[in-house]
């Protein structure tokens, strides 16, 4: 028999860690991570330039420095598996001034070996040695929302195998799981924001280019409390539950 204020804390940590895997999931599926503004097209020099890295960022080689460049110049956004740039819908990127211009995004994904790719020193220049900081953050970064939902997956299955066997012994183990996966994304959103600091640094951004935080990762951000939030409920009824079993027994015994 499972006392209500138990059984309460149950369901809002399920609620909770429903929640916190939806956001994550959508977060680590969608681009906008990191955003870029960049300036209007000036004139068909500036147009013809920007056609040009619009090429080489849909069909070009896997290159840093290179998708870079495309992502400051073309209001581009990143993400953990996807990488997007603002084109027009039309082939004439130059537009008389005063006339509307209709966009579309182009995302290129990252592939697993891309992921995987070592960053350098210099973004493109592969004699400059590589910088182990940033392609560790690199591979942390989309690794450990992977690890994240993983857990919260194992934690699913375990509950669901003590529900059958109606017990509320596994709950610790629960919660120290969810513990850990919030953990995890939190690490997640870290090693990305240090990672694009650290290529702001070795990178050059154009005049008038401005970048700033994107919903993807404040979802990620709102989804680490949540799940140390269902950790901290399923840790508190399964303790309190526990010490109330001791009592119940020992007051039986007596």
């Amino acid at each position: 028999m499972v006392d209500n204020r138990y059984a309460t804390a149950l369901v809002i940590s399920c609620v909770l860690s429903i929640l916190a895997t939806v956001y994550l999931s959508v977060a680590v599926g969608t681009q906008h991570w990191y955003i870029y503004t960049s300036p209007s097209v000036r004139g068909e020099s500036n147009a013809s330039e920007l056609r040009t890295l619009q090429e080489e960022f849909i069909s070009g080689e896997f290159d840093e420095k290179m998708y870079s460049d495309s992502l400051f110049r073309l209001n581009g956004t990143l993400g953990l598996w996807w990488r997007c740039v603002l084109v027009p819908t039309d082939t004439h990127w130059y537009k008389e001034p005063g006339k509307p211009t209709q966009m579309e995004m182009e995302c290129v994904s990252f592939t697993l070996s891309q992921q995987f790719t070592p960053k350098y020193k210099e973004p493109g220049n592969h004699n400059s040695g590589e910088d182990l900081i940033r392609t560790y953050l690199w591979r942390c970064q989309f690794l450990l929302p992977l690890v994240s939902l993983g857990l919260v997956v194992l934690g699913g299955i375990i509950g669901i195998c003590a529900c059958i066997c109606r017990s509320l012994s596994p709950t610790l183990g629960i919660g120290v799981l969810h513990l850990l996966a919030g953990l995890c994304t939190l690490a997640t959103v870290c090693c990305y924001l240090a990672g694009m600091d650290l290529l702001h640094r070795v990178s050059v951004l154009p005049d008038k280019v401005d970048g700033s935080l994107g919903w993807s990762l404040y979802l990620a951000l709102i989804s680490s409390p949540l799940h140390m939030m269902a950790a901290a409920l399923l840790v508190w009824a399964a303790r309190s539950h526990s010490q109330n079993y001791y009592r119940m027994t020992a007051y039986r015994v007596a």
